[in-house]
């Protein structure tokens, strides 16, 4: 268990931790010349016996108002706070600041540590415990229990690091239980950690080792022999060698502070600094100018404007940007809202990372953000679908331990057809797309994948699809009854246009097992649909179809028939591509159309020719034998090139598809 100090400059905490420890955690020359703490400063002490196996370390960050974004890079991976409290000063501006920014960074465990109680008297140590209790009151940290103690006499340090041992014991067997369990549970998978990814807060080179950068795990596992990116130069490296808590390890998880001692060609110290990351090789997490988030402002803070510039601590990065609300022009004191952050550097944040806004003076913090989604859209920021989205992502938020429980995410119905982009969501979190399936699938939804994509839609939402496929094919039908069926992408187009091309296919395989859907070919249509003309086609078609029976290898245009009969030349185009929808003609070249019988005897006369002669087919030859003109004959001739049943070679067409069937 990590434990962070928190409160107001000379309170005693560097102190306390050197009491409760043995360490001191002040490692600057210049912290030790002048008493107060910078940089963050870290004791890992063993374990004592009693607490054999028990792990606990603590984080001493800076009290000085001055050096607030040096507090803020030492908070992240701080699992409960030691809250501070100097009994002659009692609860000071830093006191409710640092308090503030642990609770807005998750962290929901506090003890009181309500020092210098040699100072004063006890019934000002009385007055203090109880300002502090009234006040811990409207925070999540209501139940921190409270230590008057002394760091001059060491009164009362022991009860104190009893207490923290015994919380620390507790811990390392609820992660023994919960890693057990994670084993053998088919529901892990719904509470997967994602992708290693540790916020650098310093870098050094050890003489022997190399370039070493130390942070706390924010997700995901490393090991020994690892290889990894650096963001935002994007450079790769292995990892040579891991300490955690002071300890030489062969692998690191979630929550843990570690040093990570990093080898490869282009390391070097220059290029890392406190704000990089170092993330999983295979990890998605990349620059990000605009945040989708859930924006909580603090009960202390003033409201919050539409587009008011900020300074933003995520990690150990500190960069400026703008908020824009996406629900309201204001957001009041201690409300929450839905908003996007504009950054004028990048971050690299993934889905449930906590980000501290503090004001444009960097003066007063004003709450705090949690990402919900990486890639926002360009517009559409407020669309209500948009907003919909955005509060479903909420429901994968991970809860004050880091760990998470998405089943309420899936339990959300969704009706508008869309399902989840499950390679986008994996982007977002910055986990493996199979581990989404998993979860999918647990929660029942339908998952369809193909061509690396995948989607997930819920049985509600694949149903609605389902009978919307129906209706558009009845439809369909009734509008062209001369056509055998819809062409695939068009039905997707109307039915589920969101979904790609590749998905759309797979949930068309589930879909025809039912059987009311059949695939003739490309096209699609309802197994109780027999093509046919409607009424007035039939009747015309008796007219025209003699008409092609007199001439059989060169029978008269379209234009030829509607002068004969005093029609439109587009009716009798549209009535003879229906008959070759049907298969009782071919259109062999434009507004040309043969009965499918003649050419099938084409075809046999292009069979003799070819097996007479070994070139194949000649188009004089051809010409001569069904005694049509030169062009005519050449026109032909292509056409059974085209749809494949020969092959032009030279002059010369032979016939490579003997069993190309003409009916």
């Amino acid at each position: 268990m990590i434990i962070g100090t928190a409160g107001h400059v000379d309170h005693g905490k560097t102190a306390l931790i050197h009491g409760l420890t043995g360490i001191a955690t002040d490692r600057l020359k210049e912290e030790r010349a002048r008493g107060l703490t910078i940089e963050a400063g870290y004791a890992y002490p063993e374990s004592p016996p009693a607490f054999a196996g028990a792990t606990l370390g603590f984080i001493d960050v800076p009290g000085h108002e001055r050096f607030i974004a040096n507090m803020l890079s030492g908070a992240v991976g701080i699992q409960a706070m030691l809250l501070v409290v100097a009994a002659d000063d009692g609860i000071m501006p830093q006191t409710v600041e640092h308090a503030r920014i642990l609770e807005l960074l998750g962290v929901t465990r506090a003890w009181v540590a309500l020092t210098k109680i040699d100072r004063v008297e006890p019934a000002r140590v009385a007055q203090v415990t109880q300002e502090l209790q009234r006040w811990l009151a409207g925070t999540v940290f209501a139940d921190a229990p409270v230590f008057p103690l002394s760091n001059t006499s060491g009164e009362g340090v022991e009860a104190l690091g009893q207490t923290l041992w015994t919380a620390a014991a507790d811990v390392s067997r609820d992660n023994v239980s919960r890693d057990g369990a994670a084993l053998s549970e088919p529901s892990a998978a719904l509470a997967g950690a994602g992708r290693f990814r540790l916020a650098i807060d310093r870098v050094f080179v050890k003489r022997g080792a190399g370039v070493v950068v130390t942070g706390t795990v924010r997700s995901g596992r490393i090991a020994s022999g690892d290889r990894v990116r650096l963001l935002p130069s994007g450079l790769t490296a292995r990892v040579r060698g891991l300490r955690c808590q002071n300890r030489d390890t062969a692998s690191a998880s979630r929550g843990e502070r570690c040093a990570i001692n990093l080898s490869g060609a282009d390391i070097e110290t220059g290029r890392l600094a406190r704000g990089n990351w170092v993330v999983a090789e295979a990890s998605r997490v990349t620059d990000r100018h605009r945040l989708d988030v859930v924006l909580h402002a603090l009960p202390e803070s003033p409201t919050i404007k539409h587009w008011a510039p900020v300074h933003l601590h995520h990690g150990s990065a500190h960069v400026t940007g703008r908020v824009s609300l996406l629900e309201g022009e204001t957001l009041a004191s201690g409300a929450s809202m839905l908003a996007q952050l504009v950054l004028e550097s990048p971050l690299q944040a993934a889905h449930g990372d906590r980000i501290v806004v503090r004001d444009h003076g960097a003066s007063q913090t004003l709450g705090g953000a949690s990402v919900l989604d990486v890639a926002p859209p360009r517009r559409g920021a407020r669309k209500p679908e948009r907003l919909a989205w955005l509060r479903q992502l909420r429901e994968y938020l991970p809860d004050a331990g880091g760990h998470q429980d998405s089943s309420a995410f899936w339990q959300r119905p969704m009706t508008d057809g869309t399902g989840i982009d499950l390679s986008a969501l994996s982007d977002n979190l910055d986990r493996e797309t199979s581990e989404l399936e998993r979860s999918a699938t647990l929660a029942g939804w339908w998952v369809v994948a193909g061509q690396g994509s995948s989607h997930a839609l819920p049985e509600m939402t694949q149903q609605m699809l389902y009978r919307k496929a129906l209706d558009r094919l009845a439809q369909l039908h009734e509008l062209e009854p001369a056509m055998r069926g819809v062409d695939i992408d068009r039905l997707r187009r109307m039915v589920a246009p969101q979904l790609p091309a590749n998905l759309f296919r797979p949930l068309l395989e589930r879909w025809k097992t039912d059987g009311e859907i059949v695939q003739h070919g490309p096209f699609l249509a309802l197994a109780s649909h027999e093509a046919s003309l409607s009424p007035e086609e039939a009747r015309r078609w008796q007219q025209v179809r003699p008409l092609l029976e007199a001439s059989p290898y060169d029978p008269p245009r379209v234009r030829d028939i509607a002068q004969q009969f005093g029609w439109e030349e587009g009716e009798v185009r549209r009535l003879l591509r229906s008959c070759a929808l049907l298969g009782g003609v071919y259109q062999l070249r434009q507004d040309h159309f043969f009965l499918t019988p003649h050419v099938a005897e084409l075809a046999g006369v292009i069979r003799e020719l070819d097996s007479e002669a070994s070139p194949g087919a000649k188009a004089a030859d051809f010409r001569d034998r069904v005694g049509c003109g030169r062009k005519l004959a050449v026109a032909i001739l292509e056409f059974f090139d085209r749809i494949g049943f020969t092959r032009r070679i030279g002059d010369s067409h032979k016939v490579i598809r003997e069993d190309m069937l003409f009916e």
